[in-house]
């Protein structure tokens, strides 16, 4: 049961109203997540610049980099909601999350997704000069900005123990909670 309740449109009047409308538009649904961070308009505008983030660094390491690279991170911070939605992902292209097939420049990307998760968020020099071979500062700044809004909105669903939304459910990892598969 989660922590805060979901708002539904129904009850909402003004600006989080507008906001909740603008969602659906943008977003295609507004997720229970989203509904909760409705409780704090300020909350939800800082994480849902998460949209851009993840554009910008697609641009740059492709789209399924970038959702393998969020999966990484979700995974590492125990975060239900999130790696089920990019297993969703994942396994709509016909992919199997726990078998993904990944160059080395792949690889890298997943454990720095898995480190910056980690508490500390210490990133080993033999990885960071890994991800040099292949990034900008440009870059490695923007994936280092992602993943830091990536564990915020993993740190929201977790503390706040918000429920995994109904259109997820089939997408759970077989194991313990569904969040432990690479």
């Amino acid at each position: 049961m989660p922590r805060i309740p979901t708002l539904e449109r129904a009850e909402l009047i003004g600006e989080v109203a507008d906001v909740f409308d603008d969602g659906v538009v943008r977003y295609s649904r507004m997720t229970n997540m989203k509904r909760t961070l409705l409780h704090s308009l300020p909350a939800y505008h800082a994480l849902m610049t998460w949209y851009p983030l993840f554009d910008t660094i697609k641009a740059f390491i492709g789209e399924r980099a970038a959702i393998i690279f969020a999966h990484a991170i979700s995974a590492e911070s125990d975060c239900l909601i999130c790696t089920t939605f990019m297993r969703r992902v994942l396994i709509n292209w016909g992919e199997d999350p726990s078998s993904l097939a990944l160059d080395e420049r792949g690889e890298a990307l997943v454990d720095f997704g898995r480190a910056i998760a980690r508490q500390g968020n210490r990133i080993p020099s033999d990885l960071y000069l890994k991800l040099e071979n292949w990034f900008t500062a440009e870059q490695i700044v923007a994936l280092t900005g992602f993943a830091s809004l990536m564990i915020a909105t993993n740190v929201v669903n977790n503390a706040l123990e918000i429920d995994l939304d109904e259109y997820l459910y089939a997408f759970k990892a077989p194991e313990s909670g569904g969040v432990h598969a690479q």
